[in-house]
């Protein structure tokens, strides 16, 4: 089934469709894996984590999935911190050796993910070395905003968190939402 999830995201779908609001698409992801979705929350994908590929399938259904499915409901990130764990066991067992570029960057967006300056210290060589000069670019511009607020102010309305005065001035800049 891993290769189900890695077809569809590598292949049958267009690339332009990975970070952008669509309803539809956000539909079709629904449609197609919820079942898998849930499986994968209630760690039942554990047989997936025996090879790159699958670790990086698994990685995509939470980290990926879960944001275009759940958009603008905490459920959207609900499994940061199981996708980051997920991620950070990749990295470990050598993972990034065995993918393509444009698979790595999406085995390390948990780290890119995390509102955890610590991860992000981390993360910020791992995209640099692994990834795309796009996605380390991006990577910076997350950590900049972890490194100030310690947290992304973005997600404070879907969170139900408050925000600061200075976290709102920010959010009324154009671009400081992901």
């Amino acid at each position: 089934m891993h290769t189900t999830v890695l077809s569809f995201w590598f292949e049958e779908i267009e690339p332009r469709l990975w970070f952008a609001t669509d309803s539809a698409f956000d539909a079709l992801i629904r449609q197609r894996f919820e079942g898998v979705m849930k499986q994968a929350a209630a760690g039942e994908l554990w047989a997936w984590r025996a090879t790159a590929q699958g670790r990086l399938a698994e990685i995509i259904v939470l980290d990926q999935f879960s944001r275009n499915v759940y958009r603008q409901t905490p459920q959207a990130f609900a499994q940061d911190a199981m996708a980051l764990a997920l991620a950070q066991e990749a990295v470990a067992a050598g993972a990034l050796q065995a993918l393509e570029e444009r698979q790595r960057n999406f085995l390390l967006l948990p780290y890119m993910h995390s509102e955890s300056a610590a991860v992000h210290a981390v993360a910020e060589p791992l995209f640099k070395a692994h990834a795309s000069a796009s996605s380390h670019e991006f990577e910076l511009r997350h950590k900049a905003i972890v490194d100030r607020f310690g947290r992304y102010p973005h997600r404070n309305a879907i969170l139900g968190r408050p925000s600061m005065p200075e976290e709102e001035a920010f959010l009324a800049l154009p671009g400081s939402g992901f």
